[in-house]
């Protein structure tokens, strides 16, 4: 078992949508809509070099999308499948995605989750992100949060 992330190929494009969609679906009545995760054109960031997997088993168990900015790496998006969480996969990938703004040079990572998704902003809250400010989007109320790398 590997949990190594590695760029996803659009081979593991239907594995990533299913993942995001159960990842995300839950949050559906809390927030009265798709999140934006679930909206996302993965078969676009994944021919961008955007999306990240990790496979277990010999299956894609989770994801990130990272996006490099001028400042910061953006982290737009980790997604755990069902099955995979609680298992500490959520934790590699972030670990994944500050090493990999580390090493392009970035002194900071940003983030973005709903409102809504409280145990998020709690999770990122805990391993060292700050809140910056809140704002609404295309539609949708977030919560901005960023971490300083060291």
């Amino acid at each position: 078992m590997s949990d190594d992330p590695r760029l996803a190929t659009m081979e593991d494009c239907p594995a990533v949508e299913a993942i995001v969609k159960a990842a995300y679906s839950h949050y559906v009545p809390r927030i009265g809509r798709e999140p934006g995760p679930m909206r996302d054109n993965y078969a676009t960031l994944i021919q961008d070099g955007r999306v990240h997997v990790v496979e277990r088993d010999g299956a894609v168990a989770g994801l990130l999308v990272l996006i490099p900015e001028q400042e910061t790496l953006l982290l737009d998006n980790v997604a755990v499948a069902p099955a995979a969480q609680e298992t500490g996969l959520g934790r590699k990938l972030l670990e994944f995605a500050e090493r990999t703004a580390r090493d392009a040079g970035y002194r900071s990572i940003r983030l973005y989750t709903n409102e809504a998704m409280t145990e998020n902003i709690a999770l990122y809250s805990r391993i060292g992100y700050v809140e910056t400010h809140r704002g609404e989007e295309t539609g949708l109320r977030r919560v901005y949060m960023t971490k300083i790398l060291g």
